[in-house]
């Protein structure tokens, strides 16, 4: 019999500790505490120092055997991935997600957004703070196709009365009302493009805008049915003014799966 059933069975038993407690040391061989920490750092145990940073997971990469899996960039999302050594990885959602692919200050007489990825299903495009040098309405080309290819159907408030018009040009315009250059003024626009990569039909889009006049009281409120008639992938956007050059503004192309 142990020392410690021995000691378990004494009559009386230890005042601080019960025989059933100390019957629970039947057994030991060595410190319990160096037991313990011995097991910690052993292959079948998680020991806590496998993570270091905040987020960190703890991932399987075969039976009986983890693996720290570091944290992922924000917004992205835990997703299954057999290449990868945990068969996990994080990446952009795969569906319904915005990625900010690009910012882009608006000056001189025209800015193009290059190289557009074509891994994507949508396009949006966010304006701010659009201003030119002197009257004049913002207008997009895509690809630097010049040909009369651009139609839009124009939807617009002026205050109480509404206006609708629909033509065809080498560009589209993306509010057909003069927009001045006036730093109290807030001009938006949000356009979307959809299907933009596809190389068998017409390109599909609109456009909402705000708009506020040389003396902040002429408000335009509207909205715009794009067509790009050509069978092209949009890979690049130019952005220009009718008459006159860039003032400010700023320009988020995202990509939307």
């Amino acid at each position: 019999m142990t020392k410690a059933r021995d000691i378990a069975s004494a009559t009386p038993a230890p005042s601080t500790v019960s025989a059933t407690e100390l019957g629970y040391l039947d057994g030991v061989t060595s410190a319990v505490q160096t037991q313990i920490d011995s097991k910690i750092g052993q292959s079948t145990a998680i020991n806590p120092t496998i993570v270091d940073a905040k987020g960190d997971i703890i991932a399987a990469t075969a039976a009986d055997t983890v693996a720290r899996l570091a944290v992922g960039a924000n917004d992205t999302v835990l997703t299954a991935d057999s290449s990868t050594a945990t068969g996990l990885k994080w990446a952009a959602p795969s569906s319904g997600g915005m990625t900010l692919l690009s910012t882009t200050t608006l000056s001189g007489s025209s800015v193009t957004l290059s190289s557009i990825p074509q891994t994507y299903n949508n396009l949006q495009l966010i304006i701010r703070n659009h201003r030119p040098t002197s009257d004049a309405y913002i207008r997009a080309r895509f690809n630097s196709v010049t040909t009369s290819t651009y139609y839009s159907l124009d939807f617009m408030s002026y205050g109480i009365s509404t206006d609708i018009s629909s033509y065809s040009s080498t560009y589209l315009d993306l509010c057909t009302q003069y927009v001045t250059d006036n730093s109290a003024n807030s001009n938006i626009y949000v356009i979307n493009l959809y299907d933009y990569t596809n190389t068998v039909s017409y390109k599909m889009g609109d456009n909402r805008f705000f708009k506020e006049g040389s003396n902040g009281t002429d408000i335009n409120i509207g909205s715009t049915i794009l067509m790009f008639a050509n069978n092209e992938a949009i890979s690049s956007i130019v952005l220009s003014n009718s008459t006159s050059d860039f003032t400010s503004g700023t320009v988020l192309l995202y990509g939307v799966k």
